[in-house]
């Protein structure tokens, strides 16, 4: 299958109604367990690569990897850079061969969002590259280790404001775009209070494949109605982190109780069919799954 673009699995997204799973990566045992869970599922997939997790792994070596796994799937995948804010950075992925990237400017004011989005989208166009944008400010959960964001605050202060999303949409050459309605970075401590008015309101408006950032964690009918609402992309990470860690950690301790010994290679076999185990699960609950 060839590298295929985040604008490609869009329209297919848009046409049938599902969602696409981005999941992050930062070793090889992500790369592959994700890679056999889209190829089990006949499902394409968003192999994503978040800028700050540059200090564990640099760029110039995941990218390679990425890129060949991509490129020897038997499903479409696409290779995106993930939160991306030094513009450095983003240039640096497309010329290594990402096919689609994120320029996170929700911290800025709408005009200078604008104005930055279209500066990296300029080039990104001129190399075949897709463009995901942000609009609205996407909270960590409580515990999440950001205090500010604990505190009580007025959704229309930091959730995504339809009128202005037209606005951006309007005046931004992008394929996606990320909207805040309450989902949250990390694994939830307590239940998500979701504005499925508000992610409806977005769609009608803007037309534009959205995307959910913050995807871990969320019960199965949340996930069914933001697709239903126009949800065409949908990041997860967090909660396959945390089950791997569980994961290995259980068969660690087993091994442990009954005096066998664990080498450091099991660990990669362990993780591998943990991750692939909860892919598969979550391109079921996208609708991906048999879309290949």
């Amino acid at each position: 299958m060839p590298l295929v673009t985040l604008n490609e699995l869009m329209k297919d997204a848009e046409a049938k109604n599902y969602a696409v799973g981005a999941y992050n990566v930062n070793n090889l045992e992500l790369i592959r367990g994700i890679i056999a869970a889209a190829e089990d599922s006949q499902s394409p997939v968003i192999l994503s690569f978040a800028e700050v997790h540059i200090p564990l792994v640099p760029l110039e070596v995941i990218a390679p990897i990425m890129l060949e796994a991509a490129r020897k799937a038997k499903v479409p995948v696409a290779v995106h850079l993930d939160h991306g804010q030094d513009h450095e950075i983003l240039i640096r992925a497309m010329k290594l061969g990402f096919s689609s990237i994120m320029f996170d400017g929700a911290h800025l004011q709408l005009e200078e969002n604008i104005r930055q989005t279209n500066e990296i989208s300029k080039i990104a166009k001129a190399l075949g590259v897709s463009v995901e944008a942000e609009l609205g400010k996407i909270l960590r959960p409580e515990g999440g280790g950001d205090e500010e964001e604990e505190e009580e605050y007025d959704p229309d202060d930091i959730y995504t404001n339809p009128k202005e999303a037209k606005t951006f949409i309007e005046n931004a050459n992008i394929d996606a775009l990320a909207v805040a309605y309450g989902t949250a970075h990390g694994v939830y401590t307590k239940e998500p209070v979701l504005d499925f008015n508000r992610l409806q309101l977005i769609k009608d408006i803007t037309g534009m494949p959205l995307v959910m950032h913050g995807g871990s964690g969320l019960d199965e009918a949340a996930y069914v109605k933001s697709i239903q609402c126009g949800i065409r992309k949908l990041n997860y990470y967090s909660n396959m982190a945390f089950e791997v860690a569980n994961t290995i950690q259980s068969k660690l301790n087993a091994n442990s109780d009954q005096n066998k010994k664990s080498y450091y290679h099991d660990l990669s076999k362990w993780a591998m069919e943990a991750i692939q185990e909860d892919i598969v699960r979550t391109m079921r609950i996208f609708g991906s799954a048999g879309k290949a």
